[in-house]
């Protein structure tokens, strides 16, 4: 599994590596918002007043300076990114085409991480390192993923395509393709084939729809003791029935028999 996934993620840095016109990708960047955030209106509103969309424009400018071998004016212009739009994205990183971030508040991805064409973070996002050794240290993200705010996806891990991680999920091995995965640490809890396809390449924002694994663990578990206490009174009862009725033979008159005192 774990050569699988530094393969397919070598294929996809090699991917989005490749030549582009920067203006073709910053116009992509621009355009795609208004399909996945119901609050865009047009692209010139978008543009001036989007920090996520500010903060992809920096990182893509940044990045380009970076593969030159620029590196401190790339970490320089990454640290500006980061002043006007509250987005921490290094300039080592590999993004793809249509890339959004929305509300783009907290929002960190890590040097290694590689995120693949149509992906969606919300706020409070973390592509984090999980090691110090050098090499891959950070999440791939391949086509389509969407990631819920407050997320942090740790490691070297892979996140299949067409996968959802829900909000303030902790995702620490690899999540298979078109999966959701919610909890802490992430667990899967609905396949590709139980989502609803929303056309025209618009994102499910249903998000108050999500399974809570963690509250059906509490449910079954308070079922479980409803019927634990019922069967612990039932004893408890013959019990005591039992203790009464053993006390008034020890004392019963001379003659007289249990069937009688049942009786």
């Amino acid at each position: 599994m774990a050569e699988m996934s530094d393969a397919a993620t070598a294929d996809l840095v090699s991917e989005k590596n490749r030549p582009q016109s920067l203006w073709s990708l910053l116009s992509e960047d621009l355009h795609c918002v208004r399909a996945r955030d119901p609050a865009a209106r047009n692209n010139l509103e978008t543009l001036l007043t989007y920090p996520g969309v500010h903060a992809i424009i920096w990182f893509r400018i940044a990045n380009r300076l970076w593969l030159r071998n620029l590196r401190f004016p790339a970490r320089f212009l990454s640290w500006f990114g980061r002043f006007v739009s509250n987005v921490d994205i290094h300039p080592g990183a590999t993004i793809g085409h249509r890339f959004f971030i929305d509300h783009g508040a907290s929002v960190v991805i890590g040097e290694t991480a590689v995120i693949g064409d149509d992906v969606t973070l919300y706020h409070g996002v973390t592509l984090g390192g999980t090691s110090w050794k050098p090499g891959k240290r950070h999440p791939t993200l391949e086509d389509g993923v969407l990631v819920g705010c407050g997320a942090k996806i740790l490691g070297p891990i892979t996140v299949g395509a067409g996968a959802r991680v829900g909000a303030n999920s902790v995702v620490i091995s690899d999540v298979p393709p078109g999966v959701t995965v919610v909890g802490i640490p992430g667990r899967i809890v609905r396949d590709a084939h139980e989502r609803r396809r929303l056309a025209r390449g618009r994102i499910d924002l249903e998000h108050h729809l999500m399974p809570d694994p963690v509250g059906e663990a509490i449910s079954s578990l308070l079922d479980r003791i409803e019927f634990l206490e019922a069967r612990l009174s039932h004893f408890q009862g013959e019990f005591n029935g039992h203790v009464r009725l053993t006390s008034a033979v020890s004392i019963r008159e001379p003659g007289l028999s249990t069937e009688d005192l049942k009786s």
